[in-house]
């Protein structure tokens, strides 16, 4: 339980710096733990409800304005997480890593491409597009036990043009409405570790306070620099993983 609870201050570190759900970085270290692909995500997605509502409230307090836009996305990932119980239990392990990693490889071209330039927070943005890309990438993700703010955070940086920091909350934002969605899904569809997700939540609590107050001092360049340093890792530890 001792190297959960570290796995936990992590992942919280890591959910309040970069605006995730901390599964993307979890799931790797659960994995080279020997933990099954499937015991991982049940891990992480109790993991992500603790980090998610904690970090959201964390930072409500600096833009109050996530709520707008947030909610739509939400909807959407609370949609998608319901559905993602069924893909989980009709899909093989395997199959579940390459998608993770194929996810992963699309989010490092994303957001190399994505700008650093201060653009406006706000994006006046279709609710209906907005609704739907929660709900693919709410499917997604919780299959794979992340939140979604992995593939969230570059679409809305990269292609609506919201400001990097700015879309990294509302990607957390995202993962309340993905985890709990995900939570009762897989509750009824699948084996769930709910004493270890718990262990790894709490202690994920001191990780994300000061995660997110670290990311409030840093500047958008060096920002952009650790989330593709970030998703590098993850990439090489899965296939590292899978190799093995």
């Amino acid at each position: 339980m001792i190297s959960l609870a570290i796995f936990g201050m992590l992942t919280g570190f890591v959910a309040g710096f970069f605006g995730v759900g901390g599964g993307a970085v979890l799931i790797p270290m659960l994995l080279l733990s020997n933990y099954t692909m499937k015991e991982s995500v049940s891990i992480s997605v109790v993991q992500m409800i603790f980090s998610s509502f904690y970090g959201t409230f964390l930072n409500f307090k600096k833009y109050k304005s996530i709520l707008k836009d947030g909610l739509l996305l939400g909807i959407g990932g609370f949609l998608g997480g319901i559905l993602s119980g069924f893909v989980v239990t009709y899909v093989s392990d395997i199959f579940l890593k390459y998608l993770f990693l194929s996810i992963v490889v699309l989010a490092i071209y994303r957001l190399s491409k994505t700008s650093v330039k201060v653009v406006s927070k706000e994006q006046n943005h279709s609710k209906v597009l907005l609704v739907i890309i929660g709900t693919i990438i709410g499917t997604i993700a919780m299959s794979i036990g992340v939140g979604g703010a992995i593939m969230l955070t570059p679409i809305l940086a990269g292609i609506l043009f919201y400001e990097l920091k700015y879309a990294s909350s509302l990607g957390l934002f995202f993962v309340m409405f993905s985890s709990v969605a995900g939570f009762i899904s897989l509750s009824l569809n699948a084996v769930m570790l709910y004493k270890e997700g718990v262990v790894v939540g709490i202690a994920s609590l001191i990780g994300v306070y000061i995660g997110i107050n670290i990311k409030n001092k840093t500047n958008l360049a060096s920002y952009k620099k650790y989330l593709l340093i970030l998703y590098i890792f993850i990439f090489v530890s899965v296939v590292y993983k899978i190799i093995k």
